[in-house]
């Protein structure tokens, strides 16, 4: 099955059911599909060719979702942009996602001027709902075009649909090349796993670029849900939308969750509705967890994987979730569950490769139809991440008797702040751009508010003493804000290091982690 038969099969089956919910915006699954083929041809009246790449850089919207699809129909592989990087950070991606196009939603407007003198191969932009100098406007591409008869070219099930870029460990972002198997795979086992009805309706409330939510655009597809969207996560609106719609299933990072059981009007809105909030991208202390519960009611699960897998891995069952009892049943609401149908989810030594036994700590590692082809134009890096066959996730675990998974720790030197992922060697390399530094290391810290917070230490050249906030400035010039430090340590001494010199992170984040049982939070 390819994903314009995931869109094929929605307005075969549920024509006149409500398909996304849009502000004061509605269309029906027959509506959605008409303007998503009418953009399609849109795209081919450009000059664009099946096999170019596509990029989106937008919040949340039923625009989001459609191009989701119109990629598929248009036969132009689609790159979803981080909207919380900088100018330069997208500028890389452009030129090496060799994006022709880019969907740019208004918000953003402001950003692209930043870099599109820099990135020679965009041929079009196509602004999203607002006049843009130079942009051609979408509704118009769906107003002036005949529906697109049938798919622009001939899919393979291995080809690549997706590319969807993530931070790497020598300090470029890297495109993950989702197939089109891997992403309707992803879909199936997401509707296996969370028995989702055509009577659902997903709040999509999490940055449709992220795959944390964009999974549930092809999953709620799949059964005939509706979709409702709000453009970004605000606590009031989140509340107020699941009331007025009835909101039956979202997915939120755990600081989101934290940010809605201390509004202080929580108390005020119903939301009954809700039967299931997954979370995820990060993982949440049982405490906050069991907070949530008393706020929300026994509604919530956590689901965890990566971009390289479509991403879902594992995930807990509310029937498998115990907040009193046994204690071996209430130990697993730190479990980020058993692996998801359709997925063989294991985790083995490091040095040996067999599955550990309960209690030994080991990588996670997968395969399955959902993991990905490889890293665009890093073929080292992809057999490094696939070897054996199966995708090594960098992230170290136990398990306990009947395989429920725990995770304990990051072989990846990568900090997780408020579901993003930060790259260690990213801020390295910003710290190190300024002329003062002469060592740095970036380590994440436990934080009440975003799980973990990115935290510098730096020791200066001899004579300089640059300020903690110029050096946060400096950052947030190269790259996005959530990467900068939060906060700098400077000391004179130089930094701990290994007989081959490398830097003793191990040694810098002990005094922060001191007393908690696992080196994530």
């Amino acid at each position: 099955m390819l994903l314009h038969d995931v869109l094929s099969h929605s307005t075969k089956l549920y024509p006149n059911k409500i398909a996304t919910i849009d502000g004061d915006t509605q269309y029906t699954y027959a509506q959605e599909g008409d303007r998503i083929h009418r953009l399609a041809a849109g795209l081919l009246g450009l000059g664009l060719k099946p096999g170019d790449n596509i990029a989106i850089l937008a919040n949340n919207s039923h625009r989001y979702f459609e191009v989701y699809f119109v990629c598929s129909l248009a036969g132009m592989p689609l790159a979803p942009l981080n909207i919380r990087l900088a100018a330069s950070e997208l500028e890389f991606i452009l030129n090496d996602g060799e994006i022709k196009a880019l969907f740019l939603g208004p918000e953003y407007a402001a950003l692209y001027e930043q870099f599109k003198d820099k990135a020679p191969g965009l041929k079009h932009v196509i602004a999203l709902n607002a006049e843009i100098p130079g942009a051609v406007q979408y509704e118009d591409l769906i107003a002036n075009n005949e529906p697109l008869a049938k798919p622009a070219r001939e899919w393979l099930e291995t080809d690549m649909l997706n590319l969807c870029y993530t931070g790497g460990t020598t300090g470029l972002p890297k495109g993950v090349m989702l197939s089109q198997r891997a992403v309707v795979s992803n879909a199936q086992h997401a509707v296996m796993t969370c028995s989702f009805q055509e009577r659902d309706i997903w709040l999509h409330v999490a940055p449709m670029f992220h795959l944390a939510d964009a999974w549930a655009v092809y999953s709620f597809c799949m059964v005939g849900g509706t979709h409702v969207f709000n453009a970004a996560f605000n606590p009031q609106l989140c509340l107020e939308t699941i009331e007025k719609h009835k909101v039956t299933k979202t997915i939120l990072v755990p600081t989101m969750v934290n940010f809605l059981v201390n509004f202080p009007g929580l108390a005020n809105y119903d939301t009954s509705s809700l039967d299931l909030v997954l979370y995820g991208a990060s993982p949440m202390p049982v405490d906050r967890l069991v907070a949530a519960k008393n706020a929300l009611g026994p509604k919530l699960i956590q689901a965890y994987g990566m971009t390289e897998t479509s991403p879902l891995l594992t995930a807990m069952h509310l029937e498998w979730t115990y907040y009193e009892g046994p204690e071996e049943k209430v130990r697993r609401l730190a479990s980020c569950g058993r692996q998801v149908s359709g997925v063989d989810v294991r985790v083995v030594d490091q040095t040996t490769g067999e599955d550990v036994k309960p209690g030994q700590v080991g990588e996670i590692i997968a395969a399955g139809p959902n993991i990905m082809n490889g890293y665009w134009k890093r073929p080292k890096e992809t057999a490094e991440a696939l070897r054996g066959g199966y995708m090594h996730t960098g992230d170290l675990a136990t398990v306990d008797e009947e395989n429920f998974i725990f995770i304990v720790d990051r072989a990846k030197d990568m900090i997780v702040s408020g579901g993003e992922n930060v790259y260690c060697a990213e801020v390295e390399n910003a710290l190190y751009d300024h002329p003062d530094v002469l060592e740095a290391a970036v380590i994440g810290i436990p934080d009440d508010r975003w799980g973990e917070a990115v935290l510098a230490i730096v020791v200066p050249k001899e004579g300089k003493s640059p300020s903690e906030g110029e050096l946060i400035e400096h950052c947030r010039g190269l790259i996005a804000g959530y990467k900068c430090p939060k906060s700098v340590v400077f000391q004179a001494q130089p930094l701990p290091k290994s007989g081959p010199g490398k830097i003793l992170k191990t040694e810098l984040r002990k005094p922060y982690w001191e007393g908690k049982s696992r080196n994530v939070n």
